[in-house]
């Protein structure tokens, strides 16, 4: 993995507490930031954790600056001391109007062009206001803290890692991770003991590919460990894959395949090796059942028409050959290699099995816990206890699962500062439920 920056990967992009995930595309690549847009062509070649100052491009579009690497930044807390030089002892008489700057808007946005940095920026709203040396050492340093964020003209471009990419997703749209908080990745990652030995199953639905990221940066690079990653549409969700930059090495051995695809070719395998079947009775059907019973609807729907087709051209067996013949040319197509792949992954068995799905998850369980070995742990994640709780009972009955627990993460921020140490006052207050087990035999 590169040190440096380069074209076609993906980078984040940090201004103050502000991070964007952007791709570098190419050259020309350019980033919005609020109203700013940036251009990321100097970027190129630079080492990550470079920080850059925004450079105004001439022309008509004020809001379009350019980048240059900087050694040092000039921040707000050096103006601490130099600003703050007596403070008042309540904001009670202060009027808060426009009235209390000296300069006009005009002055300002020529104050901006001259200046060289945001620092002389803000000193100069300071010596003209009127009211700042009223107001108390808190609010004066929140003022600091707003003007220093409304000018402040430096980002930092830093490589994509699991726990940036997941704080951008959180704060973006909780729901496109299913509310998955990085203290709950952190302990499913933890339950489920992946690392740089053995082989690992995970079902993901709807968290844009964040799971499968985080386990293959637990995995490793040159390890001997390999994800299946199972998931209920035609093409898994890999955005937070592909912004990780993985080697292809790393990629290779993750295997992403349709959960109901490939256990359809692991079942139709087993039954063409003449595997004895299990006695019928009136119990519920297995799952083996379900799978091949489903396919072959499928095929008996379609066979009609078939037949149809082949009475009007002669019958099977005139095309017979000419199928044959066909059916060995033909190349197999990407999915069936990789459903290839991961059948031979699920006859050896995993060491660990995930489940964080959109869906009911017992169904699911129920399908995939025949490829896991005893005592091996059962990881499975869902928004709502209600459901969990069912998962619970069920696995309970079964006995398939030993020592079940539900948990949840309570995670709190706090401020500490001198004389004002308190509670964030907006945070997410749940970030869902987990069900933990083992197998036993």
């Amino acid at each position: 993995m590169s040190d440096k920056i380069k074209v076609g990967d993906y980078v984040v992009v940090k201004r103050q507490k502000y991070t964007k995930l952007q791709k570098f595309t190419n050259v020309d690549t350019v980033v919005h930031l609020g109203k700013d847009q940036i251009e990321l062509r100097h970027a190129e070649n630079q080492p990550y954790h470079t920080t850059f100052q925004l450079i105004p491009k001439e022309g008509r579009n004020k809001r379009l600056f350019t980048l240059d690497p900087v050694q040092t930044v000039s921040e707000i807390r050096n103006l601490k001391k130099l600003l703050i030089k007596e403070s008042g002892m309540d904001n009670r008489n202060i009027v808060d109007d426009r009235s209390t700057q000296g300069l006009s808007a005009e002055e300002i946005l020529k104050l901006r062009e001259e200046c060289e940095s945001s620092s002389e920026v803000i000193g100069k709203l300071v010596e003209n206001s009127k009211s700042f040396a009223a107001k108390t050492e808190y609010s004066q340093e929140k003022y600091l803290k707003r003007k220093e964020k409304k000018y402040f003209e430096y980002v930092e471009i830093r490589r994509p890692s699991i726990r940036l990419i997941a704080d951008v997703y959180w704060r973006l749209d909780a729901d496109k991770v299913m509310g998955v908080r990085f203290d709950t990745l952190s302990q499913i990652i933890s339950y489920s003991g992946v690392c740089g030995i053995g082989r690992f199953l995970l079902y993901e639905s709807g968290t844009n590919g964040l799971l499968p990221a985080a386990f293959i940066n637990s995995i490793g690079a040159n390890t001997e460990a390999k994800l299946v990653h199972m998931h209920p549409g035609n093409v898994a969700q890999k955005q937070a894959i592909q912004a990780m930059n993985f080697k292809p090495e790393q990629l290779e051995r993750c295997i992403s395949v349709n959960l109901y695809s490939v256990l359809r070719h692991f079942y139709q395998e087993g039954k063409k090796k003449d595997v004895e079947p299990c006695a019928k009775t009136d119990a519920e059907p297995t799952v083996e059942e379900e799978v091949l019973n489903n396919d072959n609807a499928v095929q008996q729907e379609n066979g009609s028409q078939k037949r149809k087709t082949d009475s009007e051209d002669g019958g099977p067996e005139a095309k017979q050959p000419k199928l044959d013949e066909e059916k060995a040319t033909a190349k197999k197509q990407p999915w069936e290699l990789e459903n290839a792949a991961a059948v031979e992954l699920m006859k050896e068995k995993f060491d660990a099995l995930v489940i964080i799905a959109k869906e009911h998850p017992y169904n699911i369980i129920k399908a995939l816990l025949p490829f896991v070995k005893p005592s091996r742990p059962v990881v499975v994640f869902n928004t709502t206890k209600e459901i969990l709780l069912e998962c619970y009972m069920d696995l309970k009955s079964s006995a398939n699962v030993t020592y079940l627990r539900i948990t949840s993460n309570w995670m709190r921020n706090l401020q500490i500062l001198p004389n004002r140490t308190h509670p964030d006052v907006v945070m997410s207050g749940n970030s869902g439920y987990l069900l933990t087990g083992y197998t036993i035999r």
